[in-house]
């Protein structure tokens, strides 16, 4: 384990966007953050043009592979960026209410249900009830 927050860009062929993310991150955060990149189907090489344009800005990705991306990549890292793949993540941060007794438990409740209107609204749909 390290002791530096670590981000994990993923796009679909890991070879354009997520890699100059990931560049970029490195370059920018001095090392300060451990940087992973993948995809769900990754290309046989980083695209040309990617790093053609990277080039231009001092940051060299020819030896850069695109990776597979793995449920222990998502799992290692603070941060997951998907860049461009048609998903949206979110992490509810809430109490657990696991041995709280039902007075803990109701902001709890309510809490979530607040999330998901907020969730179903911005989905276009009119909450019920």
């Amino acid at each position: 384990m390290s002791d530096r927050p670590s981000v994990l860009f993923v796009c679909v062929h890991n070879a354009g966007r997520s890699q100059m993310a990931a560049a970029w991150l490195a370059r920018l955060s001095g090392g300060a953050v451990e940087v992973r990149s993948a995809g769900s189907a990754p290309a046989e090489a980083v695209n040309p043009a990617a790093v053609a344009a990277m080039l231009e800005v001092g940051i060299d990705l020819a030896d850069e592979v695109p990776k597979l991306l793995t449920t222990d990549a998502v799992q290692a890292s603070d941060v997951v960026v998907t860049m461009g793949c048609g998903k949206r993540y979110e992490d509810w941060v809430l109490d657990d209410p696991a041995g709280q007794g039902l007075d803990a438990v109701r902001p709890i409740r309510d809490e979530i249900r607040s999330r998901v209107v907020a969730l179903v609204d911005s989905l276009g749909i009119e909450p019920v009830g």
